[in-house]
């Protein structure tokens, strides 16, 4: 029986479209519209952003705002490591999917001696760095800051001194860089990424499932073949970007793309990870009502969760 906190994290400075932020309230509001009091069941903590940085000049065209997202780094890392290390399961509900490297700093820093894997359920690899990015936004970085690469092989900016300190900052928070090796990554429903993020996945022998090896293998299947690929791993954390899911449904997301997840195949996929005991921190990103009808998108994203997290406590 695990003990749950609940850490909401409403930054969405790492995002190019705006009403990321909304998205946790959102997911409430799909909670009480489904008459649920799954919210008031767990221990949450609300993580004080840099959302202010919106309506500032950007200083950094490479990454945009990263100064801010290096203070959320500092304090979503520190939560999630005093969760773990108080004996509870973090499960993070984030704006914008920017921070995600943090929850993974913050896994690393209270056991360190994890080998921990990474279960990556998205339409984008999100290894871009500074040197690389074609839009400068900050949410396209985590895997790379997490693996450590900055990928200047595939380099096309010239970077300053200011963006290089705070993404090295970003990179070796808790002193730990790598937190995970590249092989420790498995992509799922990966179909929206740019040659130098492929640069990457090819160069690491990074595992890769589409979308269509879900639906023709089922999840029980994917979910028990990506368990024995990370069977070496001490520890694994588990991350749903909404837009994994198709288009036709993901309209609610900032970045949404086609031949995406249907909503079933998720939310059985993520359930079967959830049985795996060397779960230990599970994240929800992207929800954004601004972008939605009828609040469809957190409706599906609290679904997810709620089934999730039932999931984790039968364990």
């Amino acid at each position: 029986m695990k003990n749950i906190k609940i850490i909401e994290v409403p930054s969405e400075i790492g995002a190019g479209t705006r009403g990321a932020s909304m998205g946790l309230d959102a997911i409430k509001i799909a909670a009480l519209d489904f008459m649920s009091n799954f919210f008031v069941h767990f221990p949450s903590e609300k993580i004080p952003t840099e959302n202010k940085l919106l309506y500032e000049p950007i200083e950094s065209p490479y990454a945009k705002r990263i100064k801010g997202v290096a203070a959320m780094y500092d304090r979503v890392s520190k939560s999630v490591c005093d969760t773990i290390k108080n004996n509870f399961f973090p499960v993070v509900l984030s704006g914008d999917h920017s921070t995600a490297g943090a929850t993974i700093a913050g896994i690393k820093i209270a056991k360190p001696k994890s080998k921990l894997g990474v279960i990556w359920i998205d339409a984008h690899a999100d290894l871009h760095s500074p040197y690389t990015t074609p839009s400068g936004n900050m949410h396209g970085m985590p895997m790379a800051a997490t693996i450590n690469k900055d990928n200047q092989e595939c380099g096309v900016h010239d970077v300053d001194t200011e963006t290089e300190k705070y993404w090295n900052h970003l990179k070796n928070i808790g002193k730990i860089a790598p937190k995970v090796l590249p092989e420790d990554v498995v992509f799922i429903s990966l179909r929206d990424y740019e040659k130098e993020e492929k640069h990457l996945i090819e160069k690491y022998g990074m595992k890769v499932i589409t979308t269509k090896e879900v639906r023709s293998k089922g999840a029980e299947n994917v979910a028990r073949s990506v368990q024995r690929y990370l069977s070496d791993c001490t520890d694994i954390y588990v991350s749903f970007d909404v837009d994994s899911l198709d288009s036709s449904i993901s309209k609610g997301t900032g970045t949404p793309v086609n031949n995406g997840l249907k909503e079933r195949e998720a939310e059985d996929l993520i359930s079967k990870f959830m049985q795996n005991r060397k779960v230990c921190c599970f994240e929800i990103a992207e929800v954004n009502p601004t972008l939605d009808k009828e609040n469809l998108m957190a409706e599906i994203a609290f679904n997810i969760l709620q089934r999730s997290v039932n999931v984790l406590m039968m364990n």
